[in-house]
């Protein structure tokens, strides 16, 4: 089964950063004073993650690594996980994730970071699915946008891809995009693209139209992919027949103030895609617990 590009190095990343959040320093060791105090180094226990709500599953792979780095920083014993329900499932309220099994201390550690994370991306797994839904059988697919948590971008474009989403570009250094701020310092929209090209040859560029007549003017000096930016379903869709009329293979997204109440309208104006910067900068978490099974 697939696992959607898990992004395993920079999740560490994250899990690191986190843990020196909880517990200070990497350097220093750190410590939970309260876990330490109350715990003894021996104690074992069976945990259970479960959904205190619906959604969408998504960075269980998130666990372990979490799990593991306590033990690994503390020293208070590794901790086996038993996943119940694959990435991209939609579990109901209730529903048990996984079963941990092992040291008390590294659990209870751990406890936080796993559940911020793993609450999060599956919140924005959740958000995703619900967009994948509205535009199902309408030929567009829903994109994310660069609109993400610092540090979390590459977990958070992962959970996109859980719900049934599809990742734009991950920063400015794959794809180039140009939109107006650019178009107005290069003079115009005909000079940013050929500056980009100029510059970086080998670089996809895209770019954000407003009008008709930009589009045809995009087209003509060679974008093949534009950002129909803040259109109306109306002005879109003259848009999409007149960049079609040109022959040319031109992939087409709508973006700007969408929601899932007109995701079908825009959908159906013949655009490829709609990007929702929402997906990542608005999903509400999807509530998750652990359960340890009393001693």
């Amino acid at each position: 089964m697939s696992d959607h590009g898990f992004p395993e190095e920079e999740a560490l990343l994250v899990v690191e950063r986190a843990l020196d959040e909880d517990l200070g320093s990497a350097g220093s060791g750190g410590r939970d004073v309260t876990t330490l105090a109350t715990i003894a180094p021996g104690q074992e226990s069976v945990a259970h993650l479960v959904a205190r709500g619906p959604g969408v599953l998504a960075g269980m792979r998130v666990v372990a690594l979490v799990l593991d780095a306590v033990a690994r920083r503390l020293g208070t014993g590794w901790v086996d996980v038993e996943p119940h329900r694959p990435e991209g499932a939609v579990v109901e309220r209730g529903a048990h994730l996984a079963t941990l099994r092992g040291p008390t201390r590294t659990m209870l550690v751990a406890e936080r970071t796993v559940l911020n994370v793993l609450c999060r991306t599956s919140g924005v797994a959740t958000h995703t699915r619900r967009w994948a839904d509205a535009l199902a059988g309408t030929g567009a697919l829903v994109l994310d946008t660069r609109k993400t948590t610092p540090g979390l971008r590459a977990l958070e474009k992962y959970a996109v891809r859980c719900g049934g989403g599809t990742n734009k570009r991950m920063g400015l250094y794959d794809v180039a995009m140009v939109k107006d701020n650019h178009k107005l310092a290069a003079g115009g929209l005909t000079g940013a693209w050929a500056a980009v090209r100029r510059a970086y040859p080998d670089v996809e560029i895209q770019v954000e139209v407003t009008t008709v007549a930009e589009a045809l003017e995009a087209v003509g000096v060679g974008a093949r992919f534009l950002l129909c930016d803040n259109m109306s379903p109306a002005l879109l869709r003259e848009t999409v027949d007149a960049v079609r009329g040109t022959g040319e293979r031109v992939e087409l997204e709508a973006t700007g103030g969408l929601t899932l109440e007109v995701a079908r309208e825009y959908a159906q104006t013949g655009v490829d895609f709609l990007s929702v910067g929402a997906l990542t900068h608005s999903s509400p978490i999807v509530d998750i617990a652990l359960d340890v099974e009393p001693a």
